[in-house]
């Protein structure tokens, strides 16, 4: 009978051992599980960090890409704008120049003309001092006309610098808002990827496909020089421009 019971207590015994190994195992076990989930969030957050930082950088050498590009641009369309000013109103004012010139020599030979046929000597005086006085007349119109061509060349210089300084000033506010649109974008990705519940995760991607479309609208309007829409319909308005103007709207 004694040997029963102490055989019951030593199975009782090894039991709870068993018992015990196979919670310590468990323990272990849950230990070990969570360890690897521990590494592998550890790991896939650097792996997003990495991947984020790399796509940053991208972007930004991209940008920097963009910008050089259009700074290349701009100037190369600045300097022919004014290359174009300059050979315009050297063009206007040769050219009544000549025609000033032309009109004096035709007017000379007209009373060259009237002099051979003339008969009387009295009328020769006359007509010399009338071809005399259309050449001072053409002399002076030509200066006159000479220093008209250089005004106007020089108020279309001033108004091609004003077009041009409004067109600087539209592409630095364009770069403004495309650097501010990234600024934002690269925000709400780093806080995107640090997001834990879903609804702050929805408002984000709302908020980052917001900028991202900002950017790609104001990286669109860089590239085009920086034009704005013209307005439809409303019929045809008068143009102001001057001829040739290759800033005019009218073309």
């Amino acid at each position: 009978m004694a040997e029963q019971k102490e055989s019951s207590v030593l199975f009782s015994l090894k039991e709870l051992m068993n018992l015990e190994e196979d919670r310590i195992k468990q323990e272990e076990a849950d230990k070990d599980r969570r360890a690897r989930q521990e590494a592998d969030s550890k790991a896939a957050a650097e792996r997003a960090a990495r991947d984020a930082e790399e796509r940053r950088i991208r972007e930004e050498e991209e940008a920097r890409r963009l910008e050089e590009m259009r700074r290349k641009e701009e100037q190369a369309r600045l300097e022919a704008i004014r290359h174009g000013e300059i050979e315009k109103a050297k063009a206007e004012a040769e050219h009544k120049s000549r025609m000033e010139a032309l009109t004096a020599q035709q007017a000379h030979e007209q009373q060259l003309a009237a002099l051979n046929s003339d008969e009387g000597k009295k009328r020769l005086k006359l007509f010399v001092g009338i071809a005399v006085g259309v050449l001072l007349v053409a002399v002076v119109g030509g200066g006159i006309a000479m220093k008209n061509a250089s005004e106007k060349a020089e108020k279309e210089k001033v108004a091609a610098e004003a077009r041009i300084a409004a067109a600087e000033a539209e592409s630095k506010r364009l770069k403004d808002t495309f650097d501010a649109a990234q600024k934002r974008e690269e925000e709400l990705r780093s806080t995107l990827a640090s997001a834990k519940d879903e609804a702050t995760r929805a408002k984000l991607e709302a908020e980052l496909s917001k900028a991202t479309e900002q950017k790609k609208q104001a990286g669109a309007a860089i590239r085009g020089g920086g034009g704005g829409a013209k307005p439809a319909g409303g019929g045809a308005k008068p143009c102001n421009c001057p001829p040739g103007d290759p800033l005019c709207s009218c073309l």
